[in-house]
C-alpha cells in the first residue's frame, strides 16, 4: 500500500477547506453592556428609598497587603470610560429600542423570574442617547495615598440615580488591576533605580532593565493589555504586544517610544536543532540568522553550565566579532544562585587559592560570563559586563528576588545593571482586588430633595471598610501629599484633586500616555 503524502492543500481532490461557522451568541452586542454588572444590582432601581435622585460613589483603595507601599497609582480610567461606556454603548443606542428592551426583558425574566426587573428605565436610557454621568479624578499617574479617592462617579440626571452602582462591578474589575500592576511596577522602578545609582552612577538604561513576560500568565488578553500598559509607565522593555496596542487605543497622542524588545528564542526553538546541535544553533543565530543587535537566547534547555563554560568559549570570536549583544537566558531554578552563584568572592578565591576546583553552579551566570569576556569597571568600583553578553532572567521573579539579586551581585563586585529581569505573572497576576483593598463605596445620595451622607462602618470589621462619608475633595496637604475632607463644602470640592474628567457620554479631559508617564516621574 501507497501512502499519498502530497499535502492536502494543492491537490486537485483535497477537500475545500471548511468555511469559518458564525459564532453562536446568547445575546447581541447592543445589550452587551448592560449585563455587564453583577446579578444583585439589576433590581437595586427599586430597593433604594422612593424620592431618590441622586447617587455618589468613590474609588479608593484602602489598605496594603505589601510592606512598604503607602500609595497606589491610580490608572486605567480613561480607558474603561472609552471601552466600556462608550464604545461599548454604542451598539445599544443605535439598535431599535423594543430590540434592546425586549432582548434585556427576555434575559432578566428567565435568570430572576418574570416581571422581577421592568425595561422601563433601559428604554428611557436609550431614548436619552447617552450616560446621563459625571467622574471626577485626579490625574492618571498621580500616586494616591492609601484611604484617599481615586476618583468619584455621580449621576447628571435625577432619573438616572440607578446607574451609578450599576457599572460599580465592570468599573472596579477595569481599574483594580492596572492600577496595582502600576504600583508595583514602580516600586520595581526604584529598586533599580536605586541600585544603578549606587553601581554604577547613572540610571541610564534602567528603563529598559524591567521587561514585562507577564502575558501568557494573566487571565485574559485585556488584561494581559492593560497590565502590560501599566508596566510601561515605569518601563519600555515588553513581551506584551496587545500592551501597545492599549495604549495608542486608550492614551493616544505623542507618546515617543512606548515599547522595545529584542530578537529571543524559545525552548522550541533549541530542541528544534537538538542537543548535539546546540552549537550550531548558537551559531547560526549570531552569524547568520542576527549578524547584529541584541538576541537573547534561552540557554537552559539542556545543560546552563555547559553553554557558559564549553559552548560560548567556542563561540568567542564570533560573538566579540558582532556588532551587539548576546543575552544569556536561563530559565530554571534559584534565580538568585543561577545568576551570581553559591559561593562568595572571597570563598571562591579561598578555594581557588587552596588549589582547589569550583563548580559553575557555584560561580554563578554573571562571573562566568565575566571570567570569559571580562568588562570594564566602575568608578564605584563595580564590574560591568563586556557589552557583547549580558544576561536576563524572568522565571518567578519577585521584588525580594530582585532585591537579593542585586544585593548578592554587589557584594561580589558586579554593578547591578548587568542583568535585565523578566517580571511575570508571579508577580503582575498573583495578586487580587484586596492587594490594596480597592473598592468602590457610595458615601452620599440626594432623597426628596436633601443631601444623605452615608457611611458603612461595620462592627465585626478590623476598620479597614469603613467608608468615606458624604461628598468628598482630595485637597493638597501641608506636606506636599493629598489630604481627603469629608462631607466637603462645594467650595472645597471646586479646589478639589478630583476634576471632572467625563461627563455625559464626553470626555472633558483625556491623557496621552505620555503625560500618563509624566505625572508619575515628578512624583517618583
Amino acid at each position: 500500500m501507497t501512502l499519498d503524502t502530497t499535502p492536502a492543500i494543492g491537490r486537485s481532490d483535497a477537500p475545500a477547506p471548511a468555511r469559518p461557522q458564525p459564532g453562536r451568541r446568547s445575546r447581541s452586542a447592543a445589550i452587551a453592556p448592560l449585563l455587564a454588572t453583577d446579578g444583585y444590582k439589576v433590581g437595586h432601581i427599586r430597593q433604594y428609598p422612593p424620592g431618590t435622585t441622586r447617587v455618589y460613589s468613590n474609588f479608593t483603595n484602602r489598605g496594603s497587603r505589601i510592606p512598604g507601599i503607602d500609595a497606589v497609582v491610580h490608572f486605567g480610567l480613561q480607558a474603561y470610560l472609552q471601552e466600556s461606556l462608550m464604545d461599548a454603548f454604542a451598539p445599544f443606542f443605535a439598535a431599535e429600542e423594543d430590540e434592546v428592551a425586549g432582548a434585556y426583558q427576555r434575559i432578566m425574566d428567565a435568570y430572576l423570574g418574570p416581571g422581577a426587573v421592568g425595561t422601563d428605565h433601559i428604554r428611557a436610557l436609550h431614548r436619552l442617547g447617552y450616560l446621563p454621568l459625571r467622574f471626577c479624578a485626579v490625574p492618571e499617574g498621580t500616586r494616591v495615598p492609601l484611604r484617599v479617592p481615586s476618583f468619584t462617579i455621580e449621576n447628571t440626571l435625577p432619573e438616572f440615580f440607578w446607574l451609578v452602582n450599576y457599572i460599580e462591578s465592570a468599573l472596579s474589575a477595569a481599574v483594580w488591576h492596572p492600577s496595582t500592576t502600576a504600583t508595583i511596577a514602580l516600586e520595581y522602578r526604584r529598586l533599580f533605580d536605586a541600585a544603578a545609582l549606587r553601581t554604577t552612577g547613572t540610571t541610564a538604561g534602567v528603563a529598559f532593565q524591567g521587561h514585562d513576560f507577564s502575558f501568557r500568565g494573566q487571565t485574559s488578553l485585556a488584561s494581559a493589555a492593560m497590565s502590560g500598559a501599566a508596566h510601561l509607565l515605569s518601563f519600555v522593555g515588553t513581551d506584551s504586544i496587545p500592551a501597545i496596542d492599549a495604549v495608542e487605543t486608550y492614551y493616544d497622542g505623542d507618546n515617543g517610544l512606548i515599547a522595545a524588545s529584542v530578537p529571543a528564542t524559545e525552548h522550541s526553538v533549541m530542541m528544534a536543532g537538538g542537543q548535539d546541535g546546540e552549537v550550531s544553533t548558537f551559531r547560526r543565530l549570531l552569524t547568520e540568522v542576527y549578524p547584529a543587535g541584541i538576541v537573547s537566547v534561552v540557554s537552559d534547555t539542556w545543560d546552563l553550565w555547559n553553554v557558559l563554560t564549553a559552548t560560548l568559549p567556542m563561540l568567542r570570536a564570533e560573538i566579540l566579532g558582532r556588532e551587539g549583544k548576546l543575552v544569556i537566558r536561563p530559565d530554571s531554578g534559584d534565580p538568585v544562585d543561577i545568576l551570581c552563584g553559591t559561593l562568595s568572592a572571597e570563598e571562591i578565591a579561598a578555594r581557588r587559592a587552596a588549589g582547589e576546583e569550583v563548580a559553575p553552579e557555584e560561580m554563578g551566570v554573571v562571573p562566568l560570563l565575566w571570567e570569559e569576556f571580562g568588562g570594564t569597571v566602575t568608578a564605584q568600583g563595580y564590574r560591568v559586563l563586556n557589552p557583547h553578553v549580558g544576561a536576563i532572567y524572568g522565571d518567578s521573579i519577585t521584588l525580594q528576588r530582585a532585591e537579593a539579586i542585586i544585593d548578592r551581585l554587589a557584594a561580589k563586585g558586579f554593578a547591578s545593571t548587568n542583568v535585565v529581569f523578566g517580571i511575570g505573572s508571579f508577580t503582575y497576576q498573583y495578586v487580587t482586588r484586596d492587594t490594596f483593598s480597592s473598592a468602590i463605596k457610595a458615601t452620599w445620595a440626594e432623597v426628596d430633595g436633601a443631601g444623605r451622607d452615608m457611611l458603612k462602618d461595620p462592627v465585626t470589621d478590623s476598620g479597614t471598610k469603613t467608608s468615606a462619608t458624604g461628598r468628598l475633595a482630595v485637597l493638597p496637604g501641608e506636606d506636599g501629599g493629598m489630604v481627603l475632607v469629608e462631607r466637603a463644602t462645594p467650595e472645597q470640592e471646586a479646589r478639589s484633586l478630583l476634576q471632572p474628567i467625563w461627563e455625559d457620554g464626553r470626555f472633558l479631559r483625556r491623557q496621552s500616555f505620555a503625560e500618563v508617564r509624566a505625572v508619575l516621574a515628578a512624583q517618583a
